[in-house]
């Protein structure tokens, strides 16, 4: 009995101690030395002000800003989750139509149809990326708001356009907070 449990004991203070703490250190290290900004979460800081990551969805419900897609976590990344209303619950159509019209109030003469990510959650709740199609719904919105042309707007959201991952991978999308903060002049 001694000699299989002594074996097995070091095998198993072995691969804790090399797959619990060395192989996290080295690939923690690893990251933050190629990777800091990412490694780190993404946070974006202009002049010692944090504005957020880049990787999570923030509430943005002023007329003078895009809004992302809606969170069913309130925007709590410590509570990452979707709604996991299935297609037929009276919840979801309840909260999609008070999304639509939430959008037609926000602007009433925009006859452009409402793409899907501005009235649905993502799986994650935290999606920061909105479609092209999103984006270019509320130009008219934010240019009215801002005092600007709808020219001037949609060259920003060209600009702020991702491609796909890879160049094949997923859809062209645009950050809301990188896309906002540019309104707003932060580099």
């Amino acid at each position: 009995m001694k000699n299989k449990l002594r074996p097995a004991i070091t095998l198993l203070a072995l691969l804790t101690l090399f797959t619990g703490v060395i192989y996290p250190l080295v690939v923690t290290g690893l990251a933050q030395v190629v990777f800091p900004h990412q490694a780190n979460g993404s946070i974006i800081i202009v002049d010692g002000k944090v504005y957020g990551s880049e990787l999570i969805g923030q509430q943005f419900d002023n007329p003078k800003f895009f809004w992302g897609r809606p969170s069913a976590v309130g925007y709590n990344a410590a509570a990452s989750s979707g709604s996991n209303y299935g297609p037929t619950n009276p919840a979801l159509l309840e909260a999609v139509h008070a999304r639509i019209n939430a959008l037609k109030a926000a602007d009433p003469d925009n006859l452009l149809p409402i793409p899907v990510d501005l009235v649905t959650t993502s799986a994650s709740g935290l999606d920061p990326h909105i479609s092209v199609a999103a984006a270019l719904y509320q130009v008219r919105r934010v240019a009215s708001a801002r005092g600007v042309s709808e020219a001037e707007i949609r060259s920003l959201v060209e600009k702020y356009t991702e491609g796909r991952q890879l160049g094949f991978l997923g859809e062209p999308r645009v950050n809301v907070l990188l896309l906002n903060l540019a309104l707003d002049g932060i580099q």
